[in-house]
């Protein structure tokens, strides 16, 4: 009895899960033989697996990673119903898709930089590599107001690390356009970025950005009821070992020093002279947690539990920013 190695029909079986199709063959096949949404985005998630493409960037698996990029092209808005699932294609749209997979699997272009969108707080925003995608579990905070952690609604509201401003914007729309928002970023690029998007939903008078190195070119004396702060926080080993998709990203909207806090430690340092008695920080560190707390052992940060997803983000009231000032302030000149 001959081993299942040595069947040909299971060595061609074995050839066709190994080999997914190349980019020319999945290009002819979105184009030639599917039809509808449903057809495209079940070949796609082949496609996608087959390559091993690694998602994170608004998705976190094959299905939405393939619908998203289907749906940018029909210029729909998730969710996706049935209806849309039994569409048809038309032929400019399955060769735009098509065109859009391969860069996606070939180049590990990031979708959101191949369909210049992405979402944040269930609102969509213009996005391309002169900033990072937004992804920020600060979201879950600005939906729920930042309750239980502000004592009123806040009147000025500091966005730090702005990037493509998806913070500073959902931030004013939540409250209505009755908190004012500077939203601040070293880089002129991403606040080219953050501009457009204030425009796009017509905030110019509320959302002002601003170019700084942090809290150095705000005026003295400038009072914030809440701060928030996405600063770069990916320590060096982290930055040296992320996938490749990372990688399209702007090194310095990602990496901060070989434990990630770089910018973190300036911020904790400086944003109590900035708020108001009441006020609050409110700072995201992702898997920099770890280092944060080892480097700040005796700083009672409190950590949210985030219900959707996401770690690192943490909460700091005046008085105890002040409390530790020092502290702070003796770990950013160590740092130099």
């Amino acid at each position: 009895m001959s081993k299942l190695s040595d069947n040909p029909d299971i060595v061609s079986i074995y050839k066709l899960l190994d080999d997914p199709p190349t980019s020319r063959e999945m290009e002819a096949a979105i184009i030639e033989e599917l039809s509808t949404v449903q057809d495209v985005v079940r070949y796609l998630v082949s496609c996608f697996a087959g390559h091993e493409i690694y998602v994170g960037h608004g998705t976190d698996n094959y299905w939405d990673e393939a619908l998203e990029i289907v749906q940018a092209v029909m210029h729909l808005q998730p969710p996706c119903d049935d209806s849309t699932l039994t569409s048809r294609l038309t032929r400019e749209e399955r060769t735009l898709i098509a065109k859009i997979a391969r860069m996606r699997i070939i180049e590990r272009i990031p979708t959101p930089y191949l369909t210049h969108r992405a979402f944040f707080c269930g609102r969509e925003f213009y996005v391309d590599s002169r900033v990072i995608v937004p992804r920020s579990p600060i979201a879950e905070l600005i939906e729920n107001g930042f309750d239980p952690f502000l004592d009123r609604e806040p009147q000025r509201i500091l966005d730090m690390c702005t990037g493509s401003g998806c913070i500073a914007v959902a931030m004013a729309l939540h409250f209505d356009g009755d908190a004012y928002v500077d939203a601040v970023d070293i880089d002129d690029e991403a606040l080219e970025v953050a501009a457009i998007n204030i425009r796009g939903y017509g905030l110019e008078d509320v959302v002002t950005p601003i170019k700084s190195d942090l809290f150095n070119a705000l005026p003295k004396g400038d009072k914030y009821d809440l701060i928030v702060a996405n600063p770069p926080y990916v320590d060096k080993d982290d930055l040296e070992n992320m996938p490749e998709e990372y990688r399209c990203e702007p090194d310095r909207a990602l990496g901060s020093g070989n434990d990630g806090l770089d910018c973190a430690r300036r911020i904790l340092s400086d944003a109590a002279a900035f708020l108001n008695d009441d006020g609050i920080l409110v700072m995201e560190v992702g898997n920099s947690e770890e280092h944060l707390v080892d480097a700040f052992p005796s700083v009672p940060f409190h950590f949210v539990d985030l219900k959707k997803g996401g770690s690192g983000v943490f909460v700091l009231s005046k008085e105890q920013l002040e409390a530790y000032h020092d502290v702070f302030a003796k770990s950013v000149a160590e740092a130099q």
